[in-house]
């Protein structure tokens, strides 16, 4: 396999996945007791920890409540030891505010604000471990926080990463070393119930030849993705009303 060709000649990955397959993912609900909600997410070796304060008074200046609906604060980070290079590693600069901006964003799209006037919502995640899809991760982990906060939702929001492999075939959950390898990558943040998008970004343009299948594909992994944080929240809501306590939940892809 060649540096450019990210699937063998019998369609297997790097890691040996299939192209429309998911990395393994595991995550837990409730792995905090001081805030409302928590959750705790692996897509990969991708690893993050998300917390939810609220709904809560509006902290600081006064000006920043809103009459009609509730104002939701989200804050990016990454743990010093995230990453092997501490250089990349971002914290209060433009790329972590770029991040924050982006999950408030989704979840501005599942969140009933309107319930809560003159409130905030507090949402903060945490990269514990990075290897590629951050930003869906902590997408996928701070709905699962909600979740576990009794946040009203909309829906789920979900998201997730797709590329091109050898050029021309679509492949979904893009880890670090396919990022590297591989040419550009395309980011979607989506309710897939009703099939909307709420956040997408590249990494690189595509050709417009492309771009379709490559969105789709994205998409279809946004769905496979719904199934499985949806099965993590029954179970979860079936574990804490039994004597196991809590459990956690692991699908393979």
């Amino acid at each position: 396999m060649s540096k450019k060709e990210l699937l063998s000649k019998i369609g297997l990955r790097l890691d040996g996945r299939r192209a429309h397959e998911l990395r393994r993912i595991r995550c837990k609900l409730g792995v905090f007791t001081e805030p409302d909600g928590s959750a705790y997410m692996e897509q990969g070796l991708t690893k993050v920890l998300a917390a939810v304060y609220g709904p809560h008074q509006v902290r600081g200046s006064k000006s920043k409540a809103h009459h009609d609906n509730c104002l939701i604060n989200c804050q990016f980070s990454m743990a010093v030891f995230s990453t092997t290079d501490r250089k990349k590693r971002p914290r209060g600069d433009r790329k972590s505010t770029e991040l924050s901006m982006h999950l408030q964003q989704a979840l501005e799209s599942v969140i009933k604000t309107e319930l809560y006037p003159w409130s905030q919502i507090d949402v903060y995640v945490e990269v514990l471990h990075a290897d590629g899809g951050i930003y869906p991760t902590c997408v996928n982990a701070a709905t699962l926080a909600l979740i576990d906060a009794g946040i009203p939702i909309k829906e789920y929001v979900c998201a997730c990463t797709a590329s091109l492999a050898n050029n021309d075939v679509p492949m979904v959950d893009i880890s670090h070393q396919e990022e590297v390898m591989g040419g550009p990558t395309l980011t979607i943040a989506a309710l897939p119930m009703s099939g909307k998008i709420v956040l997408m970004e590249m990494s690189q343009r595509f050709h417009l030849d492309h771009l379709d299948k490559v969105m789709n594909k994205a998409l279809q992994g946004c769905k496979d993705i719904r199934q499985i944080l949806d099965a993590a929240v029954r179970l979860h809501v079936r574990d804490i009303g039994s004597a196991t306590g809590w459990a956690l939940t692991s699908y393979n892809e």
